[in-house]
């Protein structure tokens, strides 16, 4: 296993540039018919086959999924884990309510803390962005944190380049996080280059795009209404049926190394300089086991161009988001 390393931003925040998204990892808010045993064991896959970031939220079973994570780093050695959360979502009316308000935010990340049993974070996002926070205040709020040792690295999710911007007022914002696949390709126009020009790490979600971009769909699937999946814009047609096409020219690339179509998709976004560390989720251990075999992946600049070709009509489709942000 390679043991590749990659900094976030301008801090001292090292880490693998494979890293693993939690949302099914007691999100049974988010997924049908999860276990917590399968999250623990998932997670602790992650960890024993070379992979140190760990993505979770507070939202991701509105606390369970961080519960989760912690109890299965127990075992392992916290210096060796680069640990991650989010949190904006405020409950205290009785409903979800998106809060960027300083006071909140740290709330939150005390509140992170406890749930994953540690002392600090090595990242902490603004899950989503409210409608009256000034966002430099915000960040303002985290970077307070960061001083008294809380928070290694200050990041900010489902910003938009205006957003970022406001919240990198004082060049406190070290990451960013977004929805970017080879599906999604529109943040290369205008986010992803200012990330690069203000040493900004950006950590792309759902870059398999919920398992499309694994090759194991077929042009015949369905699925039920509590699946997230069916809400999604990439499984209707025709984007449905253009996706497929696109994965087709994939496979041969994988069969040459050996490998899956979802770990040279890894590979590709990790060779690809926009991107810091790609987070794809799992629900089962040896789906993770697999991803990580991705870091032994290495792609000819051929190979890479072949894939990035194949997917260029996605550069310019606006498709938006997978999901729609909370209100």
């Amino acid at each position: 296993m390679t043991n590749r390393q990659v900094t976030i931003g301008k801090t001292d925040v090292h880490t693998t540039p494979l890293g693993l998204g939690t949302n099914a990892v007691g999100g049974y808010n988010l997924f049908p018919n999860l276990r917590d045993e399968d999250g623990i064991a998932l997670v602790k896959a992650g960890l024993n086959h070379g992979i140190q970031l760990l993505d979770t939220a507070f939202v991701y079973g509105l606390d369970h999924s961080e519960e989760l994570v912690g109890q299965a780093m127990a075992d392992f050695d916290r210096h060796q884990v680069t640990l991650a959360t989010k949190g904006a979502q405020d409950f205290s009316s009785g409903e979800q309510v998106i809060n960027n308000d300083p006071d909140f935010l740290t709330q939150q990340v005390d509140a992170s803390l406890k749930r994953l049993n540690t002392d600090y974070l090595d990242i902490f996002y603004i899950h989503f962005p409210d409608k009256q926070t000034p966002k430099a205040e915000a960040v303002g709020a985290l970077q307070r944190l960061r001083e008294q040792g809380k928070i290694r690295a200050i990041g900010v999710s489902n910003f938009s380049l205006d957003q970022v911007k406001e919240a990198n007022a004082d060049g406190y914002v070290d990451v960013v996080e977004d929805e970017y696949s080879l599906l999604h390709r529109d943040h290369e126009a205008d986010l992803l280059p200012y990330l690069k020009d203000h040493q900004i790490s950006f950590v792309p979600y759902f870059p398999l795009a919920s398992g499309l971009l694994t090759g194991k769909y077929d042009r015949d699937v369905t699925f039920p209404d509590d699946d997230i999946r069916s809400q999604m814009s990439d499984f209707q047609a025709p984007r449905y049926g253009q996706a497929l096409d696109a994965v087709a020219k994939v496979r041969p690339i994988a069969d040459a190394h050996d490998a899956t179509v979802a770990q040279v998709v890894l590979a590709w976004y990790m060779q690809n300089p926009l991107i810091s560390v790609v987070i794809p989720g799992a629900k089962r251990a040896e789906q993770v086991t697999a991803n990580a075999k991705a870091l032994d992946v290495t792609l000819s600049t051929e190979e890479y161009n072949t894939i990035d070709q194949a997917f260029t009509p996605f550069k310019h489709s606006a498709s938006g988001k997978s999901l729609a942000d909370p209100d």
